[in-house]
């Protein structure tokens, strides 16, 4: 679907299939949002329709009802915005939060498959309320068909967001973002639902140095030849399983006004049996997400690009595959990573912290001043957050709080996660520097605390476990689809720009 424009048209004089409006929830029933035009002009009939059609306003409720008498749209959608909005909470038009809009739109995008053109006549009275809209309605629109010979239903084919005239500029900005934005988290999508016989290591490095290419951003790749010369032993130990050899890549966004860099590094395991530590049955089949964090720093370094934001970004993807084989790592064994030190292997299927060790090292070597990583790390974290939360880690508390400002600034839900000093011991090792496996109660916070060990000293960092909202299981929701998420994306992306403020602000002064 494309948001092709703004329109400064009434609600009832919008050319349109569908016309969807939002509908609050109050102790008199469900309201309809006024919105320009809309409200005045449908007079009593609309509330009426609501009451009959049995509509409550609640989030993710979508009825069909018939146009009122004068609209051009044949059809009205209701979309349920929850409880009634204030005026004093959030960033979205009328009170309504931008994460309440964006679900909105998602839920309506998704309900109008099929349909040529929409008109979205939300509560859009800010440029930030019509970037939630829009981005809500391209994320809901999504679907992957790249390997469907027949197609279900096509998604919608236009989408205009009604305003004020007074907002049209600002308005047509916040689609492009929005846009931008869009196109990067759906390519983040569309890798993690790939799978891994088309997506592995080579495949995945040769995606981002095309797009690298295309957008203006540096790519490095460094195939198992560079990695054996330069001492990454981590990655290899991880990918000597496969048949397919790992590779590190690195893609870069610079900025000539930029004061402030940050890296990025997402873990890559295109597909994780486990290894010779091999995972149960039913818990291989969406194994494929194992390289969702570095989907996401990809998609992420492009979109700031594609953006110019004043930041620079550097984004390290730790790519390998973990497979059983008469060549695979063994629990027992013990690599020496990259910059020197040696882990004892005592389960293959922690293998992502061992590529991200790596990766983690590399990054510091060009001394940013914050590092990120990103990745489904382990099932520890999921059991305590759920499948909607991802956690949250660092051992700098003024950054680890900035991560999660842009996270609830960008509509995605993350939780602080401590990383307990009476845990690390568990992970010393009789015969190594460090054990790649320890403590099971708290075996989320263990990881972490096993990564702290390579990241470089002084330098502010996170650590993001996104296990569990990273591959949606179950129906969609919202603008979430099934499957890849694109979950962090927009989190590193606004990360980034609160960077880019900054340096705007330093030179203003």
């Amino acid at each position: 679907m494309t948001v092709t424009a703004v329109a400064a048209l009434s609600a009832v004089s919008v050319p349109a299939d569908c016309l969807v409006i939002g509908v609050a929830q109050s102790a008199d029933g469900p309201v309809p949002v006024p919105v320009p035009g809309s409200g005045e002009a449908f007079g009593d009939g609309l509330p009426r329709l609501l009451v009959a059609f049995g509509a409550t306003g609640a989030p993710g409720e979508a009825l069909r009802l018939p146009a009122p008498a004068g609209a051009r749209a044949g059809l009205v959608l209701a979309v349920g915005l929850g409880p009634a909005a204030g005026g004093a909470h959030g960033d979205g038009g009328e009170g309504y939060d931008a994460e309440v809009l964006r679900r909105a739109a998602g839920v309506a995008a998704r309900t109008l498959a099929g349909a040529d053109r929409i008109a979205l006549a939300l509560p859009a009275t800010t440029g930030e309320a019509v970037e939630a809209v829009a981005l809500g309605a391209l994320l809901g629109a999504y679907d992957f068909t790249a390997y469907r010979t027949t197609r279900r239903t096509e998604p919608v084919r236009e989408a205009t967001i009604l305003v004020d005239p007074d907002l049209r500029t600002p308005a047509e900005a916040a689609v492009r973002r929005a846009r931008t934005l869009a196109q990067e988290l759906n390519r983040a999508r569309d890798l993690v639902n790939t799978p891994a016989n088309d997506l592995y290591p080579e495949s995945f490095a040769d995606l981002v140095a095309a797009a690298g290419r295309e957008h203006g951003a540096d790519v490095q790749v460094l195939d198992e030849d560079a990695l054996a010369a330069g001492g990454y032993g981590g990655i290899l130990g991880v990918g000597q399983g496969s048949v397919r050899p790992p590779r590190l890549v690195r893609i870069a966004h610079t900025h000539p006004e930029a004061t402030t860099t940050l890296a990025f590094v997402g873990k890559g395991i295109t597909y994780d049996s486990g290894g010779i530590s091999l995972k149960p049955v039913g818990a291989n089949e969406i194994m494929k997400r194992d390289m969702s964090g570095a989907a996401a720093v990809f998609a992420a370094v492009l979109a700031v690009a594609r953006l110019g934001l004043a930041v620079n970004v550097t984004g390290w993807l730790a790519l390998a595959e973990n497979m059983p084989s008469g060549s695979a790592l063994r629990p027992g064994d013990v690599l020496r990573m990259y910059g020197g030190r040696t882990v004892e292997v005592l389960n293959t299927d922690a293998e992502g912290r061992l590529v991200l060790a790596d990766a983690l090292v590399r990054a510091g070597e060009e001394q940013p001043d914050a590092v990120v990583d990103v990745a489904t790390l382990t099932a520890a974290t999921r059991f305590g957050l759920g499948d909607h939360v991802f956690a949250v880690m660092g051992d700098d508390d003024a950054f680890r709080e900035r991560v999660l400002a842009a996270a609830r600034e960008a509509g995605e839900r993350a939780w602080p996660m401590p990383l307990p000093p009476e845990l690390r011991p568990s992970l010393d090792s009789r015969v190594a520097d460090l054990a790649n496996y320890g403590a099971r109660m708290g075996g989320g916070l263990v990881a972490g605390l096993f990564l702290r060990e390579f990241v470089p000293p002084g330098v502010p960092w996170a650590h993001l476990d996104i296990a569990g909202p990273a591959f949606n299981e179950g129906p969609p929701h919202g603008y979430t689809p099934g499957g890849g998420t694109g979950c962090a994306v927009r989190t590193l992306v606004r990360l980034a720009a609160g960077s880019a403020a900054a340096t705007d602000a330093t030179e203003e002064r």
